[in-house]
C-alpha cells in the first residue's frame, strides 16, 4: 500500500463499513488526526436547507463534536456565490450545505455548478445504499456513483444561433475523463470494491462519450484486480430499477451520473437518506447525495417535516473526512439505530415525525 498515491480527500470521504454488515473491512490504515477542532463553512441554502443543517448542528453539539461552523446566507437566486463564502471554504477546506434552488431558464446559472467549477470540486460520489429496517423493493444495494463533476453538458455553453434555434456544447477532456476514471478506480480499490462500471452512450456521441470510454479503458488496465464493464445509459437506468444488486462502482460524466444516482437513491429508499459529496484535490462540500427534493416544497417547509438523515450521514462522511473516525462512527451508528427502530421517520419515509423530532430521536441514540 505504501508505494500507492492516494489523497486524503479519496482515502476518508466515505465511511469505511459495510452496509450489509458492520465489519470495518478496508485495506488501508487511516492516519489519526491530531484532535484541534476545525472550522467548517456551512450554508444553510433554501427551502428545507434550513431545517436539516440546523438539525446537523444539534447533533453535533449534543455528541460535542470538534468542529465549529462558519455560517453564511446564500440563495439560489443570487447571480453569484458571495466571494467570502469561497473565501471561507478555499480557508477551511470543507463546506456543509443544504439545497440551493436553481431558477428554471433565464439568465441565473446554478451556483451549485459555479462552486464545483470555482473550487474545481470534480468528483461527485454518492452512496446508495439499503438501511437496515427500511423497507425497500430491492435488497443488497450498496452502489456507489462517482460522477464527473466540471464539464459535459453542466458546461453551461449555450447561445442562440438564430432566433428560435439554440445550440448546448457537451464538452468531454481526456483530462477530466482519465482523472474521475483514476479517482473511481483508485475509490475501488482502497475499499475493496469489486467492480467499476462506467455509464456511456459512446453508441450515438461517439467522439465525446468515445473519448470517455478510451479514458476508462486506459485506466482499468493498471487495476487488473478490479472488473471493469460498460454499459450504455438508457440501459443502465433499466437494469438499475430491475437488478440493482448487480452495481458496484459506477463512474459517469457529468449528467447521466446526476439521472443515474437519484435512480439508484430512489431504489435504496429515497433521496432523503442518501449521503454525498462533492470533492477536489484541496477542497470537499458535503450535502444531500442525490439532488432530487434537497429543497424540498413549501408544504414540508411550513410543517416542519423534512428528512434530515441523508445530511447526517452526510455529516458523518465529513468527520470521517476531518479524520474524526469515532465521531464520524457515533453519528452514524445512531442514524442507523433511528432507522433501524422505526418509531421517528419522516413523511418520505412513511411517517408522521418532525424533522425536529428525528433529530431528538438520533441525539437520544448517540452512544
Amino acid at each position: 500500500m505504501a508505494t500507492r498515491r492516494t489523497t486524503p480527500l479519496l482515502k476518508h470521504l466515505f465511511a469505511s463499513r459495510s452496509r450489509l454488515n458492520p465489519t470495518r473491512f478496508v485495506t488501508y490504515m487511516p492516519r489519526p488526526g491530531d484532535g484541534t477542532p476545525r472550522a467548517v463553512t456551512l450554508i444553510p441554502g433554501d427551502g428545507v436547507g434550513p431545517l436539516v443543517t440546523g438539525s446537523v448542528e444539534q447533533v453535533m453539539e449534543a455528541m460535542h463534536a470538534p468542529v465549529y461552523f462558519e455560517k453564511f446566507d446564500v440563495h439560489g437566486d443570487m447571480r453569484t456565490v458571495p466571494a467570502e463564502v469561497i473565501e471561507s471554504i478555499k480557508k477551511n477546506q470543507v463546506c456543509l450545505k443544504g439545497g440551493l434552488a436553481t431558477p428554471m431558464g433565464g439568465g441565473v446559472s446554478s451556483l451549485n455548478v459555479q462552486l464545483r467549477k470555482e473550487l474545481d470540486l470534480y468528483a461527485s460520489l454518492v452512496n446508495c445504499f439499503n438501511l437496515p429496517g427500511l423497507p425497500t423493493r430491492h435488497d443488497d444495494v450498496d452502489i456507489v456513483v462517482i460522477r464527473e463533476n466540471t464539464e459535459g453538458e453542466y458546461a453551461g455553453l449555450e447561445h442562440e444561433v438564430v432566433p428560435g434555434v439554440v445550440e448546448s456544447l457537451k464538452v468531454i477532456t481526456k483530462f477530466c475523463s482519465e482523472r474521475i476514471a483514476k479517482y473511481a478506480f483508485e475509490y475501488a480499490y482502497l475499499n475493496n470494491r469489486k467492480k467499476v462500471t462506467a455509464v456511456h452512450k459512446a453508441n450515438i456521441m461517439k467522439l465525446a462519450d468515445g473519448l470517455f470510454l478510451e479514458s476508462c479503458r486506459d485506466v482499468a488496465a493498471n487495476y487488473p484486480g478490479i472488473k471493469y464493464n460498460e454499459i450504455i445509459v438508457d440501459n443502465c437506468c433499466m437494469q438499475l430499477v430491475s437488478k440493482p444488486e448487480q452495481f458496484d462502482v459506477m463512474v459517469t460524466p457529468n449528467l447521466y451520473g446526476n439521472l443515474v444516482a437519484n435512480t439508484a437513491a430512489g431504489i435504496a429508499g429515497g433521496t432523503g437518506v442518501m449521503p454525498g459529496g462533492n470533492v477536489g484535490a484541496e477542497n470537499a462540500v458535503f450535502e444531500q447525495g442525490a439532488s432530487a427534493g434537497n429543497v424540498g416544497d413549501n408544504e414540508v417547509v411550513e410543517q416542519k417535516i423534512a428528512n434530515p438523515v441523508a445530511l447526517l450521514l452526510s455529516s458523518a462522511m465529513m468527520l470521517r473526512h476531518l479524520q474524526f473516525p469515532a465521531f464520524a462512527d457515533r453519528l452514524e451508528s445512531a442514524v442507523k439505530r433511528v432507522i433501524r427502530e422505526g418509531q421517528h421517520r419522516t413523511k418520505d419515509l412513511g411517517g408522521t415525525s418532525t424533522t425536529q423530532e428525528v433529530t431528538d430521536a438520533v441525539i437520544a441514540a448517540l452512544e
